[in-house]
């Protein structure tokens, strides 16, 4: 149980209502709303009080793991706590940055506001050649009064226009996120009480995660139905062109949904050390760094060499994914090895 859940319980217990509390500690109702919804941490000074005023001990209140009061005299602690001048804070872990309760806030918030417009970003990006492939096919048809050329370069212009503004997104919102790229890549010591806010806000969002992602691979599943559908029926051509659009944004659908929360999900484990980012595959990747430069630089420098001598560019694209899934094995074989 984190300290803002302590506060609410004790408070609870006591009868009072914000309001109540605030006027005890000598603070304004925000605050103790704040200290409830984790948005901050009251200072020492204040757990003290609060040790007084709820008559439980410090540690009670300090210690995540405590669930409940171990019987200390809020008195005894109080008293030992002035003599010292201070708490004893644990020793920070050396190697490690120090992440403050303020970067920890600030950088959850800013990947909650900024997964939403990331993740509309890039399901512009798949749908930007709908109207290319809509205008095209029905100008082809006779469906829609204009010449292919026209009909050609209007969805031209729409595919330049969503993919230009989805680049300004990525950049605007990169550079803000840049600052923060240190979580993902060093290992972290948390201030108290971080690890516990992350914990219940990570919690808090799993059903979320898992729904969404549960409907973007139904959305991505069904995204071809409708054409092996159309397959089965002699339908003219313009119909196979619209459900090409209905694959795309089916598409789009599920990547947004996954991305929107992924990113979200990710965010919380990077502060907590987790999945894809505890210290273990930190260092792998801080090691496997210089092979993934060389590597890439190679694969690249192999498909632009092949294609300026062989000008085949319409089936050389098969080198990326072939490159994806060798890297993948090339990265375990050098992880396997390490260890």
């Amino acid at each position: 149980m984190i300290l803002a859940e302590k506060i609410i319980r004790l408070r609870k217990q006591k009868g009072w209502s914000q309001e109540d509390l605030a006027l005890q500690m000598g603070v304004s109702r925000q605050s103790v709303s704040k200290w409830e919804s984790m948005s901050s941490l009251p200072d020492l000074d204040k757990i003290i009080k609060l040790s007084n005023l709820f008559g439980v001990s410090t540690d009670y209140l300090l210690k995540d793991d405590i669930e409940e009061d171990p019987g200390y005299e809020a008195e005894t602690i109080n008293n030992n706590s002035s003599s010292n001048g201070s708490f004893t804070a644990d020793k920070p872990e050396e190697n490690c940055v120090e992440v403050t309760l303020e970067e920890a806030i600030t950088y959850m918030e800013l990947v909650e506001k900024s997964s939403k417009k990331i993740a509309g970003a890039v399901a512009a990006c798949i749908l930007s050649p709908v109207f290319l492939i809509l205008f095209s096919g029905y100008a082809e048809s006779g469906m829609i009064g204009i010449s292919e050329d026209i009909a050609g370069g209007i969805g031209v212009a729409v595919l330049l226009i969503m993919v230009a503004g989805a680049v300004a997104i990525f950049v605007s919102l990169g550079i803000q996120l840049d600052k923060f790229e240190y979580l993902e890549k060093e290992n972290l010591n948390l201030q108290y009480g971080i690890a516990g806010i992350v914990a219940s806000k990570k919690e808090t969002h799993e059903v979320k995660y898992k729904t969404s992602i549960a409907i973007g691979v139904a959305l991505c599943i069904l995204s071809a139905v409708p054409l092996l559908i159309a397959a089965g029926f002699n339908f003219p051509s313009q119909v196979y062109t619209s459900l090409v659009a209905v694959l795309l944004i089916f598409i789009a659908s599920g990547v947004f949904l996954f991305i929107s929360v992924g990113m979200v999900h990710s965010c919380y484990e990077k502060l907590l050390e987790e999945g894809d980012f505890t210290r273990e595959h930190k260092t792998n990747a801080k090691k496997n760094s210089n092979l993934t430069t060389i590597y890439w630089s190679i694969v690249a420098a192999v498909f632009l060499g092949y294609n300026f001598l062989t000008m085949d560019w319409s089936r050389s694209w098969i080198v990326w994914p072939v490159a994806g899934v060798l890297y993948a094995a090339i990265i375990g074989i050098a992880n396997s090895l390490r260890k």
